[in-house]
């Protein structure tokens, strides 16, 4: 990898640059200097099509050329300043993260003030005051809406938010603590473990029965000595979860990637890994407040302020 980050590669770019903007002008300049005295014309260049279609050796127009004259002038005036010759800064030492940063700290000193002063504020507070929740609804459309969805509602292996059923747990600490640092959540594939396909389709009809929905009997019957012994450690021998582990409760109608039997087989055969990325390392405390507080107050909503 040291290949890729030595001298050679910059001197390699910078000379390509500067060869290819020398080349076009003196391109244009031997297509500018060949003049057509009046009346008359400049041959061909030799290429001919359907027997007599020429193409001639006229110049361009003079204006056409100096708009490209123009346009050399001024990359290079851009290489001068900005960096784009190998690893020349430039005369303004511009670079994108610097501009990054700066439009940072011109933000944090525009809008530090009112984050601060929400995150003095408890996030149920938060939640029902309506200035509060549209600038935490702008922040979630901006960082959660590419897996949660503009309304919250997610979709497959990603929690709908706005109900009120919870992995780790919806009170407003729980939530906060799941933005800043993010959740691991493993379901291990227990295929192997529960003995086969045809316990495993047991164990699915049991987890089924859990939430009244249509099933075998007698396949929920054999599953459920199963369930016990093997999946009852992490969602507990009621199916209720577990929320200190993530682990979702198989009693409601709420399921992540689906509750057909097909799918339950499949997650109890093959697992499941959901990550939710932590986001303190890009966003600050005051920001992760009011995201904190705007999805508490989807699943919780508050009564506004007066």
């Amino acid at each position: 990898m040291s290949d890729f980050t030595s001298d050679f590669w910059a001197w390699y770019v910078a000379v390509i640059t500067l060869a290819s903007i020398i080349a076009c002008a003196l391109l244009l300049y031997t297509c500018s200097t060949e003049r057509v005295s009046e009346g008359g014309q400049t041959g061909t260049t030799g290429h001919t099509w359907d027997e007599d279609l020429s193409e001639w050796n006229n110049p361009l127009p003079r204006w056409w050329m100096w708009l490209f004259y123009i346009t050399i002038v001024f990359g290079l005036a851009y290489l001068a300043l900005y960096p784009g010759f190998g690893n020349y800064a430039g005369v303004l030492g511009w670079t994108s993260t610097g501009q990054f940063d700066d439009e940072q700290k011109q933000a944090a000193a525009q809008y530090g003030p009112l984050f601060e002063k929400y995150l003095r504020q408890d996030i149920a507070a938060v939640a029902a005051d309506p200035e509060a929740r549209a600038i935490g609804q702008r922040l979630f459309l901006n960082y959660c809406a590419q897996c949660h969805g503009s309304d919250a509602g997610g979709g497959k292996g990603f929690p709908n938010l706005r109900d009120g059923d919870w992995l780790y747990g919806g009170e407003p600490e729980a939530i906060k603590a799941t933005i800043a640092n993010g959740r691991n959540g493993i379901m291990p594939p227990m295929g192997a473990a529960l003995g086969g396909d045809d316990d495993v389709k047991n164990v699915a009809h049991y987890v089924m029965s859990l939430s009244g929905r249509t099933h075998d009997e007698l396949r929920a019957a054999q599953g459920k000595p199963k369930f016990n012994s093997t999946c009852a450690a992490c969602h507990m021998p009621t199916g209720r979860g577990n929320p200190a582990l993530g682990a979702p409760n198989l009693t409601d109608s709420t399921w992540l990637y689906g509750g057909s039997e097909a799918t339950i087989m499949e997650t109890i055969s093959r697992g499941r890994n959901n990550m939710m990325p932590a986001h303190k390392g890009f966003l600050d405390d005051g920001k992760i407040h009011l995201l904190a507080a705007y999805v508490y107050s989807l699943s919780s909503p508050q009564p506004d302020k007066k």
